[in-house]
């Protein structure tokens, strides 16, 4: 029975980190890691098909292996940060709220861009801040 429950919760983190790459604000990549957790305790299966996806399984290896988080999720979450405080600036939420928002959005921003970025791979591209020159 919590294995079905395990499952469950798995199955409905994958859907909302699907639903995320396509809506700005919310996130993917923690529902994603959410589900690899609850996928362990259920079905090895399901656990092996999420990490080894090829377009889910990246970010969730990265942070397993390195604690690693790629640049453009943390850009991403940045810019999605901004968006969502705009807004809520723009709505009239009262000033306590902004400035608790404002908090708790900064310390999620200092945790994303202290974590490391993946190491490249032999087969992908060059990032940036690998290439000599383009300071």
């Amino acid at each position: 029975m919590i294995r079905h429950l395990w499952g469950a919760a798995g199955g409905l983190c994958v859907a909302l980190g699907v639903v995320g790459i396509v809506m700005p604000l919310l996130p993917t990549t923690p529902f994603l890691l959410l589900a690899a957790f609850c996928f362990a305790r259920s079905s090895p299966r399901l656990h092996d098909w999420l990490i080894n996806h090829m377009h889910l399984g990246p970010p969730i290896r990265a942070w397993h292996a390195h604690r690693a988080v790629s640049l453009a999720s943390k850009r991403a979450a940045t810019v999605a940060f901004v968006v969502v405080f705009a807004v809520a600036w723009w709505a009239g939420v009262p000033g306590w709220a902004l400035v608790v928002h404002a908090t708790a959005m900064a310390m999620v921003g200092v945790f994303l861009w202290t974590r490391p970025l993946p190491p490249v791979s032999e087969d992908a591209p060059p990032r940036h801040e690998d290439r000599p020159g383009l300071d």
